[in-house]
């Protein structure tokens, strides 16, 4: 069983739409530390990293909103996922938007390199790429470049030191339930070697094929761990109704917990982010009801 640390990121300076900044209250209110302790985990809740409210700042840059405040935010995030790692815990971080994944991914990698060489794959379960930068960006929203900027696409805006060059190799990173992909966002992850498989592969292959190939190629066949970083967005709006970004045409519930009952079937999940979650939007806390059933799925609850 493991030991796990709960790190909550309530952080919604990333995106245009409010209310994600909750989503770590609403995930703990639905039973999570208990319910994983019912799974024979040990489990710490490291409550919540401080984050800043839009009212009180002023934006900089239109094409990257919030960056300094999104940046101080991560990087303190980044210390206790790493922190987390080397003590031999495994850090499952509750978003928030998706841009604390700059700071996850940072953490997951000085943490690894410490722990187990620095090697680690990445699975994105995700219905959008975030694969823009503050060059090609459409809406400045930094949740929106957060996979690219930790692909080694930072430059001047998450400047080495203190950040890695790149926090995870982009042939390592598999995106799984992509459905909306802006244009130039598509030709930057093909020049940048970053494995998709959209909505329509899970439609042709099934989720079972699809997370098989996914797993294989993040892990390198099983050689490396794997970081899992889950927005509740892959699901279908119709299972998940409080999202930040919800777009239709997801995947079902029981694709999802499938998708999360092989990762845990793998053994090589090391750590866990989970974003998105809106109260605001959701139906009598259903998102992050659903959330929780999700994250326990990928620490090894099954039906029998």
């Amino acid at each position: 069983m493991a030991q796990i640390e709960i790190i909550g990121v309530p952080l919604d300076l990333g995106a245009d739409r409010r209310g994600v900044d909750m989503g770590p209250s609403a995930i703990r209110y639905a039973g999570l530390s208990e319910k994983l302790r019912k799974l024979g985990h040990s489990v710490e809740d490291k409550e919540n990293i401080s984050t800043p409210i839009a009212e009180a700042i002023k934006i900089q840059y239109s094409n990257a909103k919030y960056l300094s405040e999104v940046r101080e935010v991560c990087l303190r995030l980044s210390k206790a996922v790493s922190s987390s790692l080397r003590s031999g815990r495994m850090p499952i971080v509750l978003g928030g938007d998706h841009s604390i994944a700059i700071g996850t991914l940072a953490g997951v990698f000085n943490g690894m390199k410490s722990k187990d060489g620095g090697e680690f794959g990445l699975v994105w379960l995700d219905a959008h790429g975030d694969f823009n930068t503050p060059d090609i960006t459409p809406s400045g929203n930094i949740h929106g470049m957060s996979l690219a900027l930790s692909a080694g696409q930072g430059g001047k805006w998450f400047p080495s030191p203190p950040w890695p060059k790149r926090s995870v190799n982009p042939e390592r990173i598999v995106i799984v339930g992509a459905r909306q992909l802006d244009p130039d966002e598509q030709t930057n992850l093909k020049k940048m070697g970053v494995h998709v498989f959209s909505m329509s592969d899970i439609d042709r292959s099934g989720m079972k094929s699809v997370m098989t190939d996914a797993i294989m190629i993040a892990s390198r066949k099983g050689e490396d761990k794997i970081h899992v970083s889950l927005d509740m967005d892959i699901v279908d709006p119709q299972d998940a109704p409080g999202v930040g970004t919800p777009v239709r045409g997801g995947v079902t519930y029981r694709e999802a917990h499938l998708a999360m009952e092989m990762i845990y079937e793998s053994r090589l999940m090391r750590s866990l982010e989970v974003v998105e979650v809106n109260p605001i939007l959701d139906q009598q806390n259903a998102t992050a009801e659903l959330a929780v059933e999700l994250i326990l799925s990928a620490m090894g609850k099954k039906i029998i």
